[in-house]
Formats: structure tokens, C-alpha cells, sequence
């Protein structure tokens, strides 16, 4: 059985990882379509800076954010100024961080759905009268849908597994910025914590199992007929 501190730890995981989620997703569907249809000089730096966060350090991540993001970045009093949100040491750094880590997950899963809609569809489309819009709100977002939806899931997997940018970026502060991997690192600096470490690391484990079978079961039942799938 969890402690009810265990109980918060899991609340808050999971409410960090679905705002993480819900920031990001229009930001990487956006992403995807640019790098899956966009023709334009510098493309392949962009598709680079997209992908950075796999490949950059966390820390690194965590620190860039704490400056373009903190009391004193631009960012950061941008959003004090305009949206009275501030996330230093705060539940919306710790989201903030997570959607910045699992952006290049979710911007490939969609690119790759993206790219694979045929375009001989959107052509006959516009041939019998129907508009950008109406072409894409029809055709191309309903085939694109597997790899919104897995690209979702997995963003929401990738933010329950963060640790190394949030805890640079908005520390380690219970009930705050506590999530389940800093929670995990905090009980193993404790002597005699194994039985929390072992709670915490099986709810992890399992969280992010669901998230990737559902991933794919859901890209599987959406495109079911098509054959798709992005893991």
C-alpha cells in the first residue's frame, strides 16, 4: 500500500506529464507538418534543434531552461508580465521541462504518419471542390491521427520518466516538483528506504509499460485497414 506522500507523488506525476502533454502536442503536430511537407532553406537545422533534447545532456536542457525560463529570463518574465504564470520552482516548470523532453518523440511519431498519407488523396479532394482546410480536416488529420495519438501517448511516457532537466530547472521540492523519478532519487539517499524505492519503481515501470502498449494499440485500431503503425 502507498503512503498518502506516495499518493501525492503519483498525483502529481500524472498531472505534470498530461499538461506537459497538452502544451506540446499542438506545438509538435505543427512541427511535424513543417518537417513532413515543408520545403525551405535551414529545414534540416530545424529538424535538428527538434531532435536536440535526445541527444543534449538533460542537465544541459534543465539549464537552458532555467535561463530563458527563470525569474530573470525573457521567457520567463514574458509569462509572469502577460499570464501572472511563473515556473521557477514550481508544478508548471516541472511540465514545462517534461514537454520539452518528450517534444522529439512526439514531433517524429507524427511526422511519420504525416508523411505516409497519400497526397493523390488531398489532390482528388481539392478536384471536387474541397478547400486547404476542408481537404485536411477530412482527409489528411484522419490518417494522420495514429501518429497524433501514439505521438501523444509516448509524450506522456517520455514526461513521467523526466528527471535530469526538472530537477535543474525547478529542483526537488515535495508535494511541488516531486515526481516519481526524483522521488525514486530522493529515497535512494536514504538509508533503509528500498521498500519505497521498490512502490515507486514498479508504479513507473508499469505507467510507462500502459503508455506504450497503448500507444500502439490505439495506432493499431485507428489505422486498422491501413497497416499502420509508428513503434
Amino acid at each position: 500500500m502507498l503512503s498518502p506522500e506516495e499518493w501525492e507523488i503519483v498525483r502529481l506525476s500524472l498531472k505534470v506529464s498530461l499538461v506537459a502533454v497538452a502544451g506540446a502536442l499542438p506545438v509538435a503536430f505543427a512541427l511535424a507538418w513543417v518537417l513532413a511537407r515543408g520545403r525551405f532553406p535551414g529545414k534540416l537545422l530545424l529538424d535538428a534543434l527538434v531532435h536536440l533534447p535526445l541527444v543534449l545532456p538533460p542537465v544541459v536542457t534543465g539549464w537552458l531552461l532555467l535561463l530563458a525560463f527563470g525569474a530573470n529570463g525573457p521567457a520567463g518574465r514574458w509569462f509572469a508580465q502577460t499570464f501572472d504564470i511563473t515556473f521557477m520552482f514550481r508544478w508548471t516548470g516541472a511540465a514545462l521541462a517534461a514537454a520539452v523532453m518528450a517534444l522529439p518523440l512526439m514531433v517524429r511519431a507524427m511526422r511519420l504518419s504525416i508523411e505516409a498519407v497519400d497526397r493523390r488523396l488531398e489532390g482528388a479532394a481539392r478536384t471536387l471542390g474541397a478547400g486547404p482546410w476542408r481537404s485536411f480536416a477530412t482527409i489528411t488529420l484522419p490518417l494522420a491521427t495514429p501518429g497524433v495519438v501514439a505521438g501523444a501517448i509516448l509524450g506522456f511516457a517520455r514526461s513521467l520518466g523526466e528527471f535530469g532537466a526538472t530537477i535543474t530547472f525547478v529542483s526537488n521540492i515535495p508535494g511541488e516538483t516531486r515526481t516519481l523519478p526524483i522521488a525514486i532519487y530522493s529515497a535512494l539517499q536514504v538509508p533503509g528506504s528500498d521498500a519505497v524505492v521498490t512502490r515507486l519503481a514498479i508504479i513507473a515501470v508499469v505507467l510507462s509499460l500502459l503508455a506504450l502498449v497503448a500507444s500502439e494499440a490505439l495506432a493499431r485500431r485507428i489505422g486498422r485497414g491501413t497497416g499502420s503503425h509508428v513503434l
